[in-house]
């Protein structure tokens, strides 16, 4: 065919049709020598075989009995018509194959993830291909979807992948729970710890770590502990424990008892110690005022109270005892004179007129031990000794603290 340009439009004629231009009542003169089949006016994109040329008119040619080519079919009007093979069943497309119809003609397609391969179709992979999935994509018989990986969901999309807030869509935590991209930590309360499987929370059993939680007691409670103290002891802070004074706080003395405060608690001992032949000259010191009766004696005892903690580290300064009256020709002699059967103590000289009470034995309490210490004054010039004792009443405490 070739294009023949027309009237508002254009002609799709034969190679060999013979053109006629006429104006009125012109005679008409060919422009092309060339033998050419006319098209129909009416319908020029159809195209027709004429057999014989029939007359001419001022605008073209009509063709009388015509053929068409493969793939059209005349109408009543002697027109040729597109032949729609994929509604007659007159294509050749198989069952999985979509038949579409074209001017003269048809295509076989697939269908929509399919592609032909030689006669038939197969999946197209499109995974394969330019998917656009964020993070992976999943091939399916003629389709693909997109997956995303763990923490994360699909968007509106259906291509990318946005965080999944765990700790508001599902509050997987006992505790706290922190978001994370594409996850999610757990934290526990102060107290607890995480488990295994770090969701859940357990106590910590703070009193197991270590035998210096507390100084005395350590009681494990949900999330915490606590320290207790013995009788006659108050919590000093949140783990040490302090001695009570009951003296001071409140005690069952009588008046003529004195209130002595120990570690632990308090014991009452009479103010007046004296026994005879001794009388109370001042606090706590008896002396003997008759030469007579108290012959081999010493002249004065002095009562003193102590005390210390169970258990104390040896050896241990715990007691002083020096001369009071000082003389320039007396000479000073300190010995433990009882209460040292056990060889708990020693008597240390640090000086002339002095000397100091060593513990040597750690000592286990409750306990009340009396010892008496006594200085023995020897005057040189008047040739005169004479002997003073010390009773100490040590208390040893029920425990180390």
């Amino acid at each position: 065919m070739k294009c023949i340009n027309h009237y508002g439009g254009y002609l799709c004629l034969p190679q060999n049709a013979q053109i006629f231009v006429t104006n009125g009542d012109e005679s008409s003169q060919p422009i092309d020598t060339i033998p050419q089949t006319p098209l129909n006016p009416l319908n020029p994109t159809n195209p027709q075989t004429p057999q014989t040329r029939t007359q001419s008119n001022h605008r073209g040619v009509a063709a009388g009995a015509a053929q068409c080519l493969l793939g059209f079919t005349l109408d009543e009007q002697n027109y040729c018509q597109d032949v729609d093979e994929c509604s007659k069943g007159l294509h050749t497309c198989n069952a999985d194959q979509l038949c579409y119809n074209t001017r003269g003609s048809y295509t076989c397609q697939c269908h929509p993830g399919y592609q032909k391969h030689g006669e038939q179709c197969v999946d197209r992979n499109e995974c394969m291909l330019s998917h656009y999935c964020m993070h992976s994509c999943v091939n399916t018989a003629g389709s693909y979807y997109c997956e995303c990986k763990d923490g994360y969901q699909l968007a509106s999309n259906n291509h990318s992948c946005v965080d999944v807030n765990e700790c508001d869509l599902t509050q997987p935590c006992q505790h706290q729970c922190f978001n994370l991209l594409g996850s999610y930590i757990c934290q526990c309360d102060r107290g607890y710890e995480l488990t295994s499987d770090t969701v859940s929370c357990v106590d910590i059993d703070e009193c197991a770590f270590s035998s210096y939680m507390c100084q005395y007691v350590c009681i494990n409670s949900p999330g915490g502990y606590s320290c207790i103290c013995p009788e006659g002891y108050q919590l000093q802070r949140t783990r040490m424990c302090q001695d009570i004074n009951e003296c001071d706080t409140g005690h069952e003395c009588r008046e003529d008892e004195m209130c002595w405060n120990y570690y632990g608690g308090h014991r009452c001992y009479p103010q007046n110690p004296c026994l005879e032949p001794y009388v109370l000259t001042s606090e706590n010191r008896c002396s003997c005022q008759s030469a007579g009766a108290c012959r081999g004696l010493p002249q004065s005892i002095v009562y003193k109270y102590m005390s210390i903690h169970s258990e104390r580290t040896v050896p241990a300064d715990i007691f002083q005892i020096q001369a009071t009256n000082i003389f320039p020709s007396a000479h000073y002699t300190f010995r433990i004179k009882a209460g040292n059967d056990g060889g708990e103590f020693f008597l240390r000289r640090f000086s002339s007129i002095g000397a100091m009470l060593v513990l040597t034995k750690s000592l286990e309490g409750p306990q009340e031990l009396i010892v008496d210490l006594e200085m023995i004054t020897q005057h040189t010039v008047m040739n005169y000794r004479s002997s003073s004792l010390l009773r100490l009443t040590i208390i040893v405490g029920p425990y180390p603290f």
